[in-house]
């Protein structure tokens, strides 16, 4: 169970503290702290811990580099029009009922990806969607969907309906196929019989090698299809794998015509980007190199998908779309505000989604230089109440057109991506997690009170701490945690997760 920090810590019912336990910590002897959470980790062979507890806890150790890295699991996209039984091959591939399936194109609307496993290899499967359930936007709308996909996959699956047959729908997605140098597996789904699978081989007419027959719905050519998946697979992605080294990689997020083109160029001191009153005139993707407070940082593609689409709808599919793709390349997202107009349902949806992903956060609250004094006292109060989640990102009120305070982004980065980056010893995480249940101990729910056996940062970027317990811990109890991280360590700029097993203790 994951707990993004993403709830107000202002709603909790614990009450606040001084520094003294971040003194305590930090003056703290980390040969005798490592020694106790060793002491601790031993008490957990008492409890039932499966491969993936112990995969976690030997992650958690540090490595001659100061972290270890598990490697990341090739990732396989499934691509398709409505209606083709894309989320019933992937119930049927997982082994298990989890995507929605209705008999009704476009259930499917984000793509959401599962841990899927076959003869001992692990993968990762993305279920897309993503289109519009009207005539006009559907062809572009699969396309686009399909487009990101592609991107952030090393091998796609393209479903095609057999006994519709191909589709100019379908030919729009090909057209991307084609040009692609991701290996791509055709699956003829729906062939429910021998007579289905002859009709199969009209799918060689898409260029796209040879059409494998499975019926999603009734299992049969599955296990032949998951056999030739784990073989296209790499061991390990090429694209899911952590980038290492080189410049940190920045996204410029923000809802049309809030300034973000204005702010990339002017941090690039030229015209990078096309500029213009109208909203939504950035198309063409940007990934530029731009050399900003004595340090050369990478802005990521914040456009990606080059469509046109005349439908509001249809646009802000595409702006989430152009979002969750510059997310999934970036480190760090600064999310920018327009200041002269209230903070709107989009502008809160795009910092979900950082938050979401794990990003690192920065607030650029731009067009400061035309604020009013009336103005400025009600943002101050949107801020207050609709942004109170995120209060721990840095902010930086500015002037993308004039400059103004520019120089305030380069520090905000950077104490953004060090907490993103921060990794606390495990012999600190326990020390911390005995003084905080000492001063607060978990309230008694049902005459049972839940202990933490054991804690241990599992990862960085974001940090990810996880928590072995003996039972649930009330969400607020679990907030109370994430603000006391806070309070001790900072983490400015970054989301924390903290995740809980909850272990029984061995039969004797």
């Amino acid at each position: 169970m994951a707990q993004l920090d993403n709830d107000n810590p202002a709603n909790d019912d614990f009450p606040e503290y001084d520094d003294a336990l971040g003194e305590r910590l930090a003056g703290l002897d980390e040969a005798e702290a490592e020694q106790r959470a060793n002491a601790l980790r031993a008490g957990l062979e008492d409890y039932e811990l499966d491969e993936e507890d112990v995969a976690l806890l030997e992650a958690g150790q540090l490595g001659e580099d100061g972290i270890t890295y598990l490697p990341a699991y090739p990732v396989l996209a499934i691509v398709g029009r409505p209606n083709v039984g894309k989320s019933a091959l992937v119930n049927r591939i997982l082994g298990r009922r989890e995507a929605v399936v209705q008999d009704v194109p476009g259930v499917t609307r984000d793509r959401v990806s599962y841990k899927a496993e076959w003869n001992d290899k692990r993968f990762t499967l993305v279920d897309t969607g993503g289109w519009e359930p009207d005539a006009q936007g559907i062809n572009a709308s699969v396309a686009a969907q399909a487009e990101v996909a592609i991107d952030l996959a090393d091998a796609v699956l393209f479903v095609v309906d057999v006994t519709v047959g191909i589709t100019a729908t379908d030919e729009h997605v090909v057209k991307m196929l084609r040009g692609t140098d991701r290996p791509v597996i055709v699956v003829a789904n729906k062939s429910d019989d021998d007579r289905r699978d002859l009709d199969a081989y009209e799918l060689w007419n898409l260029g796209l090698g040879e059409p494998h027959p499975v019926s999603a719905l009734h299992g049969r050519g599955v296990a032949d299809l998951l056999d030739l998946i784990v073989k296209t697979l790499p061991d390990t992605s090429a694209v899911a794998k952590q980038e290492v080294g080189g410049p940190r990689r920045v996204a410029i997020l923000g809802r049309p015509n809030v300034g973000k083109s204005s702010l990339l160029n002017k941090a690039a001191g030229e015209e990078r980007v096309v500029v213009n009153d109208l909203a939504g005139t950035t198309r063409d993707p940007v990934d530029e190199q731009i050399e900003l407070g004595g340090r050369v940082w990478r802005f990521v593609d914040t456009a990606g998908i080059r469509k046109r689409v005349h439908l509001q709808q249809g646009a802000d599919f595409y702006a989430s779309l152009r979002t969750t793709a510059a997310l999934e390349k970036a480190e760090v997202a600064v999310v920018v505000l327009d200041v002269t107009e209230p903070i709107s349902v989009q502008d809160l949806r795009i910092i979900d989604l950082v938050l979401e992903s794990g990003r690192a956060l920065v607030l650029a609250y731009n067009k400061w230089d035309l604020l009013d004094d009336d103005r400025r006292r009600y943002l101050e109060r949107e801020i207050e109440q609709d942004l109170a989640h995120v209060a721990w990102a840095p902010r930086v009120n500015m002037s993308a057109r004039t400059g103004r305070h520019l120089e305030k982004l380069v520090p905000a980065l950077e104490t953004a991506l060090e907490s993103w980056d921060t990794r606390i010893p495990t012999g600190k995480v326990n020390a911390f997690i005995a003084e905080l249940v000492q001063e607060h101990p978990h309230p008694v729910r049902g005459g049972k009170q839940p202990r933490i056996l054991f804690g241990t940062q599992a990862s960085s970027q974001p940090p990810t701490f996880v928590l072995f317990t003996t039972g649930f811990l009330d969400p607020q109890y679990r907030r109370f945690i994430t603000r006391r991280l806070r309070e001790v360590w900072g983490f400015s700029g970054t989301p924390i997760i903290v995740n809980m097993r909850v272990r029984e203790r061995r039969k004797r």
